[in-house]
Parts: C-alpha cells; structure tokens; sequence
C-alpha cells in the first residue's frame, strides 16, 4: 500500500476558507500548502487513549504512534463528515459523540495542516483498517514517559502538552 499522491485536497486560509486545491504530492512535498486535517481522540472510560499506529508505507512520520483518527479532510467535505467518514475507515467506529478542542495550524519540514481537533469517549469495539498497523489504548502516565523519545508523531506531542494532558506542573508555593 501507499499513499494517493493524486488525491485532491483543498487549500485553505486560517480561518478554513476555501482558497483553492491542490493534489496530495502537492501538499506534502515542502510547499507548505495550508491543507485541512481532523484529529479524534478516543478515550475509554477508564481515561486511557487509543493511538494508532502508522504504517511503514505512510509519506509522513511511518512507523510512530500517533492520534487515535486523523485524516485529511476531502474537497467538498465539511470537518463533521471528514471526522465521522475517517472513523468509520480507520476503527470502524459510527457511533460516537465528538467534543471539539479546538483547531491550530501545525507546521513541519515537510506540510502545513489546519488542524480541528476532537475528542470522544468510546468504550465499543475498534477495528484497525489495513491503513494502520494497529493500536492500542495507553495509559496517561506511559504517554507522559515516552514523550520526547521518538515513539510519536511531533504532532501528537504537542496535541498532547497543549490540550489533552490534564496533569499540568503545579507551582510549588512556600510557607
């Protein structure tokens, strides 16, 4: 398998309009064309994540551990179709609630993502596409340790520290 460099993917401002289109190849050969993405975090109800894992085959970051659903929203396509169409393809999952977190513009060597972000929490059953290499739900504190040593995508990462890690440093206070 191999990625569709073919594939046509609309170029957005950061606001998410519509400025124009460009193919896959495109987008993630250093041009740094602004492309649309959805993330969907699934949590269980025991607060462990499912990450996916990527394939060796992937263009971008193969064979890291990376956000639970994440795609490329299609042309046509608004962010809810794009997050449930994705779902459904990597895990099998159809029936699930989404909570938006947010959405940024993630840089790297390589693209340039608009990022909508969500979370679900989701206790059925998941079913790994061919897409991926499988997955696994992690504990908080297994992700918090391997942060930094090259077992996730940069993206992810910084999801992580930003948005989804609840156990922020406190400041000490003295008495």
């Amino acid at each position: 398998m191999k990625d569709n460099n073919k594939e046509m993917f609309p170029i957005v401002d950061e606001d998410g309009n519509i400025t124009g289109a460009a193919t896959r190849g495109e987008c993630h050969n250093g041009s740094k064309l602004l492309h649309p993405v959805v993330h969907l975090h699934v949590f269980n109800s025991k607060g462990e994540l499912y990450l996916q894992k990527r394939p060796e085959w992937k263009d971008i970051q193969p064979g890291k551990w990376d956000t639970s659903v994440g795609g490329h929203i299609d042309l046509g396509e608004n962010v809810e179709t794009a997050l449930r169409r994705e779902a459904r393809e990597e895990l099998g999952i159809e029936d699930f609630t989404p909570q938006l977190l947010g959405q940024y513009v993630f840089e790297s060597d390589r693209e340039k993502e608009l990022v909508f972000s969500h979370k679900t929490v989701y206790d059925g059953l998941l079913v790994p596409s061919k897409e991926l290499d499988g997955g696994r739900f992690w504990r908080m504190d297994e992700i918090r340790e391997s942060i930094g040593k090259g077992v996730f995508t940069p993206n992810f990462e910084r999801e992580f520290r930003q948005v989804l890690d609840s156990e922020k440093p406190r400041q000490r206070t003295r008495q």
